[in-house]
């Protein structure tokens, strides 16, 4: 039994104070990328986070590339916070484009900014962004998240490439990693100004959170999961303070679930550890799973066709099955590639094996002027 580290008064009555935190991970297959809820969110507060000028991404800065943070509105007026990435030797002409965001609970400093940057000195102008909510980022409550707000985010981000001078806007592309990986699929589908798509380590959030991991969710068990978050959504109200889930832990004392562990060796090391991440802090809210739960992000994805689809994953990943599902359920053309013996988080930072190449050729193909 852990602790979740709610306060006392935060519980909504009747509730139990200490929960089985497997069994609530499971149930709601929140892991450490567990997710928010749109239904609480009041946009009212937008405005972006305090916004840094120093470099301060988990990963080492190129000479290659210009680089700057800028800021953008999504549709629901949300202040959305980027770093631009362009080539330093490029043309006047104007170039190709690609939005980034990922993982889930990852900031751009993290996982999405690597790529972005990468991308850029191959030759692509990238924005990695932060998305509602998170990150520098505007939006209250912070550290939730919803499958439409945080699809509408790379949709904006969309908006803001086709409206820079540098960027074709007929040729736009979208990166999305972990659980952004199934919003960017979702995005897809609906924004017909992309022309390209390219997920890795992809999770469907959406599934995860109504089925638990491997679908292994009983009625039983989604039943109880909802009345606990929707109990505790009148203590959020009453308290206007909503509970926090708590993240992964400190130390892995104890623990030997190799998920947890592979989590905590990016999150909670120097490796990947970033003082904005909701994954390497106190995670996602109590109520996080709330709209994911009814709300499947990739009921439309047949519709991405027949503009291509990139699928990217480890083989030794927990994460592959969505992957191999959401390969399957889509329409040609489509590319699966699996990277033997590589695991979900790999994809996150390990160069060596992301396949960078790949990704190069794929959008330099459908990119094409």
């Amino acid at each position: 039994m852990i602790n979740l580290n709610i306060p006392d008064d935060h519980i909504v009555p009747g509730a139990a104070k200490t929960l089985d935190r497997r069994k609530m991970l499971k149930i709601t297959g929140a892991g450490v990328a567990a997710v928010g809820v749109a239904s609480m969110i009041n946009t009212s507060t937008a405005k972006a986070q305090s916004m840094t000028d120093q470099w301060d991404k988990v990963f080492p800065k190129t000479e290659n590339v210009d680089h700057e943070k800028v800021s953008f509105t999504n549709r629901y007026g949300i202040t959305l916070v980027g770093d631009l990435y362009l080539p330093k030797n490029r043309s006047d002409g104007r170039m190709a484009a690609l939005a980034v965001a990922g993982p889930f609970g990852a900031v751009k400093e993290q996982s999405a900014g690597l790529y972005a940057q990468t991308m850029a000195e191959r030759g692509f102008v990238t924005l990695a962004i932060d998305p509602s909510f998170a990150g520098e980022s505007g939006g209250e409550v912070r550290d939730v998240a919803s499958p439409d707000i945080n699809t509408e985010d790379f949709m904006a981000a969309v908006d803001y490439l086709g409206l820079h001078d540098a960027v074709d806007r007929e040729r736009i592309g979208i990166i999305g990693i972990c659980g952004f990986g199934g919003m960017a699929l979702n995005a897809v589908a609906a924004d017909k100004r992309v022309k390209a798509v390219a997920t890795a380590s992809m999770y469907d959030m959406s599934r995860v959170m109504a089925r638990g991991y491997y679908d292994s969710m009983t009625d039983e068990q989604r039943t109880e999961a909802l009345d606990h978050m929707s109990r505790q959504r009148w203590t959020d109200a009453e308290t206007g303070d909503p509970a926090m889930a708590g993240g992964l832990p400190d130390s892995l004392e104890g623990i030997d679930d190799p998920v947890i562990r592979m989590y905590h060796a990016y999150y909670k090391t120097d490796r990947g550890y970033h003082p904005r991440s909701v994954n390497s802090n106190g995670g996602w809210t109590v109520t996080n799973p709330l709209s994911f739960m009814n709300m499947p992000l990739l009921t439309y994805i047949a519709e991405i066709s027949p503009r291509p689809m990139l699928v990217i994953a480890g083989s030794e990943a927990h994460s592959l099955y969505l992957s191999e599902d959401a390969y399957a359920a889509a329409a040609e053309p489509k590319e699966l590639m699996i990277i033997d013996g590589v695991d979900h988080v790999d994809l996150y930072d390990r160069v060596d094996v992301i396949p960078f190449d790949r990704l190069s050729a794929f959008f330099g193909e459908h990119l094409a002027a």
